[in-house]
């Protein structure tokens, strides 16, 4: 049988002082993506085809803060506010969803646009680092020549290790 554990009495130090656990939204998210889908459905249809390979780099991004999802989500909002737009000012209908949807041109710039996001949040980080590889290989050879001046200047024998 196993023991109990004596319950343990109320601290005095008052609840302001523990730390408070933090709660998952994911369902909070789930019931907003519900009524929208609910409420609006051309708009959840559109946002859904749209947006879709954000939501896949979302899932896929397991890094903290996903800078890649987060990119990639950017670039395809920023791609679906014209078909969103068109949708909403020509009667906000099944039909002209469908009709946004179906056009080649309408995905194919939403799907281009993450996809940029996607390159964009890959490429730039190696090519910082390799232009601050270059700024640092400029600078150290300045220094090495200003070195080697004072050195000139000031009649100094070069050191031992230095070359």
């Amino acid at each position: 049988m196993a023991k109990r554990l004596p319950a343990q009495p109320p601290s005095n130090t008052g609840a302001a002082s523990q730390p408070r656990p933090q709660h998952s939204l994911v369902w909070l998210q789930g019931l907003l993506c519900g009524a929208l889908a609910t409420l609006a459905t051309p708009t959840a249809l559109v946002l859904g085809v749209l947006l879709g390979p954000a939501m896949i780099a979302l899932v896929l991004d397991h890094e903290p803060g996903k800078p890649t999802g987060r990119t990639v989500a950017l670039f395809s909002m920023a791609a679906s506010v014209g078909p969103l737009r068109t949708l909403w000012t020509t009667g906000h209908s099944i039909p002209v969803a469908t009709d946004l949807i179906a056009s080649m041109n309408v995905v194919g710039t939403a799907w281009t646009a993450a996809a940029a996001g996607w390159l964009l949040a890959q490429i730039l980080p190696i090519a910082v680092r390799a232009v601050l590889e270059v700024l640092s290989i400029a600078r150290s050879a300045r220094l090495r020549a200003e070195r080697a001046k004072l050195i000139a200047d000031w009649g100094l024998d070069a050191l031992d290790g230095d070359q």
